[in-house]
């Protein structure tokens, strides 16, 4: 972060930036409160018998399954299968997502053509295709990976659309009034206006990878944190179950974290 330079600013300007950073970090000790309240609840109520710890397990249990998983050294294993899955899901629908949606506003022929059948595919439960999935690509990674494209394309696709057809039209005529080319227009003007669209789509494509990974997980998985999740179902392991959920979690909001360092990496850019 760059030092502050005080002489470029009011003392009320000052005294805002000041009262911004306060907010924060009340924002960050209050959610960081919360979690330690509601993880000492949990952790309480199972102890005192209030609830089965066998049925809802309890954070103590957790970390003990975490570490167990940890000894035997499958842990990183099964996370390292996971998250490949998910990275590689998430950045094939991202690309492939963006360079569709380009296509369709290039082409408001093919976009009129196709758009229906984008609606169809978003609204078609993905976890319906997965015997289909399995005679196509086998029960391997191959598979898992398909899965998790499939759920976030689409929704990439739709989102990007939406932003390049959303376009201010005042500018658009203008530079078409000034002779402007289509491939112009979108470089200058439809690709760099749509920027907060695409942080969005990324924010929300998080989610679609995670679910997607799972999701085929749940179907054709030897490995991964849902191959666990589902074996830990099977022969009533909830801890097994919890664990895995919770290093989900960690592992989601991280990769949101790295989403939201890039978004403001991209608007320090745009601002200089």
């Amino acid at each position: 972060m760059k030092h502050l330079d005080r002489s470029q600013y009011s003392r009320e300007h000052l005294g805002f930036l000041k009262k911004r950073r306060l907010h924060a970090a009340l924002v960050w000790t209050l959610r960081l409160g919360l979690l330690v309240l509601l993880l000492g609840l949990w952790e309480l109520i199972t102890r005192l018998g209030w609830v089965d710890p066998f049925l809802t397990s309890s954070p103590s249990r957790i970390a003990a399954t975490i570490s167990g998983l940890y000894r035997d050294g499958s842990l990183f294993y099964h996370i390292g299968t996971t998250l490949w899955e998910t990275l590689a899901g998430f950045a094939i629908a991202v690309v492939l997502g963006y360079a569709v949606a380009l296509l369709l506003w290039w082409s408001e022929t093919l976009r009129a053509v196709l758009e229906p059948y984008i609606v169809v595919l978003n609204a078609l439960p993905k976890i319906a295709l997965g015997p289909l999935i399995i005679i196509w690509f086998g029960t391997g990674s191959r598979a898992i990976l398909f899965m998790t494209v499939l759920v976030g394309i689409i929704v990439a696709v739709m989102h990007m659309l939406s932003a390049f057809i959303a376009t201010d039209k005042n500018k658009l005529l203008l530079l078409r009034s000034m002779g402007a080319g289509r491939l112009t227009i979108l470089t200058k003007l439809v690709i760099p206006s749509s920027l907060p669209s695409f942080i969005s789509m990324l924010k929300v494509n998080v989610g679609m990878a995670w679910i997607g990974s799972i999701m085929g997980e749940y179907i054709v998985s030897r490995a991964g944190l849902g191959y666990l999740i589902v074996y830990g179902g099977q022969v009533f392991k909830l801890d097994l179950v919890m664990s895995a959920t919770a290093i989900l979690c960690v592992l989601a909001a991280g990769m949101y974290f790295l989403v939201v360092l890039l978004e403001k990496a991209l608007v320090k850019n745009t601002d200089d």
